[in-house]
């Protein structure tokens, strides 16, 4: 049985004025024809500080999502694991170091390990990497030249962070055409409600937000298809 279109993690955070006012935008919500997944931006810098909340560790770990970026970590090795045995092709954004050390962020101190694909999410032969200095990682990359190798029509997307390269990138590639869904518990960011209403507001007027299970199901069924010959 199809879920309550409003049924996120915004649903406590979003009042029943608001909801009648979104009510317009409901949808069926579903993965579009030929998926990739999209990881934007599991690295290294973003755990740093171990799984405490966010406030505790952000002076010492400046881009940290702590605790939020911890959580996400098995339900996004699930998912992984789906698009795997499913064959669809998997893509990574990262960002480029050597241009974060020119910026001289006085925010922030980056390393060579800073981003490094986290050891739980690392990229296999033939998964394609893909460097960024933007938000978005259609912006000024070769992205969707790839998808279009790949045969690409859809994407899954999850990373971090919500409210910034994620929500990016999902606006982009849907003015691009793409069909993109957002994987709710594998998406985080560096405070809650962030994250809660970057996701209303894209599976309100950009992409469907959708639960992990959902989209491993939908994973498993293809994996499932018989071979065409």
């Amino acid at each position: 049985m199809p879920r309550d279109f409003e049924d996120h993690c915004w649903k406590d955070v979003v009042d029943a004025k608001a909801l009648e006012v979104y009510r317009g935008y409901e949808r069926e919500i579903r993965i579009g024809e030929k998926p990739a997944l999209l990881a934007i931006d599991l690295y290294k810098l973003v755990y740093r500080g171990g799984a405490r909340p966010v406030h505790e560790i952000h002076r010492e770990h400046r881009g940290s999502c702590g605790e939020y970026a911890w959580n996400a970590i098995a339900p996004t090795q699930r998912l992984f694991r789906a698009a795997r045995a499913a064959g669809i092709p998997i893509i990574y954004s990262t960002d480029d170091l050597a241009a974060k050390l020119r910026a001289k962020s006085r925010r922030r101190s980056f390393d060579e390990q800073s981003f490094v694909i986290k050891e739980e999410f690392t990229p296999r032969p033939g998964d394609l990497v893909i460097t960024k200095q933007r938000a978005s990682v259609f912006h000024g990359t070769p992205i969707i030249s790839n998808l279009n190798e790949l045969g690409v029509k859809s994407l899954i997307v999850c990373g971090e962070s919500t409210s910034g390269c994620v929500r990016a990138s999902v606006v982009d590639a849907v003015s691009y055409g793409y069909d993109t869904v957002v994987v709710e518990e594998c998406t985080f960011d560096r405070h809650l409600l962030s994250h809660q209403i970057s996701l209303f507001d894209l599976h309100h007027k950009y992409a469907g937000v959708m639960h992990v299970d959902e989209v491993i199901a939908h994973l498993d069924g293809l994996s499932n298809l018989p071979e065409v010959v």
